[in-house]
């Protein structure tokens, strides 16, 4: 099949990949390039679990200051190289980041940063709740289950919606540039400040 040479560049602005890459996954979907581009992300982000291990010694820290000046965010991001870091599309990425934590308040990174035994206290407070609220007993884990998922979505940054498209995570949204860029990328660290908070 013949692939039209502007669906090739239209979908290498979209995605960043490679042109070879965009022609053959354009040829799997039959030129159609919104399939093309689901597809990409597809096995980018596949690719991109084997690079979450790889070491990021470079990166850039970002400076948010919200318009009124009474909330402000530092926030390091660490990737493999200077090259990338010095990007435009990376400067976007730890933006964004810097705004999600401006506007979402998270408490910790990911979910494996949250202390045993907050845990286990948010647990015992849905536990109660769901007794309370006479649920039957059988169908008090799942439902304590659920709530820890929701817990997790408000306090990591990694499991927030993205504020810019709800439909992805903030950790999904890394996974995607990680796969544009081809290295590893990493939220190292932040702190938010809030005048009077």
């Amino acid at each position: 099949m013949k692939i039209a040479k502007d669906a090739i560049i239209e979908l290498k602005d979209r995605t960043g990949a490679g042109i070879m890459d965009c022609k053959n996954v354009l040829v799997e979907c039959n030129g159609d390039v919104d399939k093309a581009v689901e597809l990409l992300r597809k096995k980018g982000i596949a690719k991109s679990e084997k690079k979450r291990e790889r070491k990021t010694d470079e990166g850039i820290v970002e400076a948010y200051i919200h318009p009124g000046a009474r909330l402000g965010v530092l926030v390091e991001i660490a990737c493999e190289s200077d090259f990338v870091a010095r990007t435009p599309g990376f400067k976007t990425l730890v933006r964004d980041i810097a705004m999600q934590i401006a506007a979402s308040n998270p408490t910790w990174i990911d979910k494996k940063d949250v202390p045993d035994e907050v845990v286990e206290k948010e647990k015992t407070i849905y536990e109660c709740q769901a007794k309370e609220s006479g649920k039957p007993e059988k169908v008090i884990p799942k439902i304590v289950e659920g709530k820890i998922e929701n817990f997790y979505k408000e306090a990591c940054l990694l499991d927030q919606a993205f504020i810019k498209n709800l439909d992805i995570s903030v950790e999904a949204l890394i996974k995607e540039h990680i796969a544009k860029f081809g290295e590893n990328i990493r939220v190292t660290r932040f702190a938010r400040f809030k005048v009077g908070g």
